[in-house]
């Protein structure tokens, strides 16, 4: 599965949905899929998101599954939402999210 975040202050985010389900629940939201955060909430749930990654970054990292396969941080993955929930509080836009 795929989830696509969206807003109209930033291009559309897509993820795998395994990743994106664990951000929504780092943002303080259940994993449902389709979903949205109000203008008004955006801000919360960015701080909320870049709290759990600082707390991530901040325990020891786990083994690799595939050693030839490099391994991607959650921090890595979560950049362009960030990116995308800044734009939104910044610009006060909704933001939705949808397989």
């Amino acid at each position: 599965m795929l989830v696509t975040f969206t807003t109209d202050a930033y291009a559309d985010i897509t993820m795998f949905g395994d990743v994106a389900l664990a951000l929504l629940k780092m943002m303080g939201h259940s994993k449902t899929v389709p979903g949205a955060i109000l203008a008004a909430d955006v801000p919360k749930a960015l701080s909320l998101l870049k709290a759990a990654i600082n707390a991530e970054k901040s325990s020891p990292p786990v083994g690799k599954e595939d050693e030839d396969e490099p391994m991607v941080s959650m921090a890595d993955r979560a950049l362009p939402l960030i990116n995308l929930l800044t734009a939104a509080a910044e610009a006060e836009c909704n933001v939705m999210w949808s397989k």
